[in-house]
């Protein structure tokens, strides 16, 4: 099951300041990126990465944005806890309200020729939010003096399209998103913009 974005009453304070970038579209709940000032509990023993895509409907041929995929990887200040080439998952999610509820279409996904890249070809529904997570499933964080966790995904972003990485802990591996609090947010990048060369998109709650 994914990891619906979950809305906190508590933010840092910098978040409203970016809120009129005009690179990025209006409903877009958060502008810059963000830690969760919240710590997770000590019983949220596991962690998984996700990107959010969306399609910039103001630039002009929109419909042919496209994210190409080639690897992601979330690793611990303890150890590497995934590590995915050429795979994802994901759902299609509300954008207007920005995810309403944890209703979703299963993610579309295509190849590059090689396979060695997934492709959202997200300008065909702009309309929704393409969230996106890890091929593999949660992973057990190792015991330690854990400082936090970081996520990397290699892509590419076309014209007209936009990325952005997070991460979510949760308290139990084996069970879905749903109510009881199983995973705690923490935090987002900022956004990643469009180029033509492959670059790495990435997060960290490390301080």
């Amino acid at each position: 099951m994914p990891c619906l974005r979950p809305v906190f009453l508590l933010c840092v304070s910098f978040l409203s300041l970016a809120q009129s970038d005009p690179r990025i579209p209006d409903e877009v709940r958060y502008k810059s990126g963000y830690i969760n000032p919240s710590p997770k509990l000590a019983d949220f023993t596991s962690a998984m990465l996700w990107g959010i895509a969306i399609a910039d409907r103001r630039v002009p041929g929109y419909k042919n944005a496209r994210i190409e995929i080639a690897h992601t990887q979330l690793a611990c200040r303890v150890d590497v806890l995934n590590d995915d080439a050429g795979r994802i998952r994901g759902g299609l999610y509300s954008r207007h309200p920005w995810f309403a509820t944890d209703a979703h279409d299963l993610i579309p996904l295509a190849y590059s020729t090689d396979k060695k890249a997934v492709i959202l070809r997200i300008g065909q529904r702009p309309d929704r939010v393409w969230h996106f997570w890890s091929a593999s499933p949660r992973t057990s964080i190792p015991q330690g003096n854990l400082e936090g966790c970081m996520v990397k995904a290699r892509v590419r972003i076309s014209r007209g399209a936009l990325l952005q990485m997070g991460m979510d802990y949760w308290r139990n591996p084996e069970v879905g998103y749903g109510t009881g609090g199983n995973n705690h947010e923490a935090g987002a990048s900022d956004w990643y913009l469009p180029s033509d060369q492959w670059q790495d998109a990435a997060f960290t709650d490390i301080k």
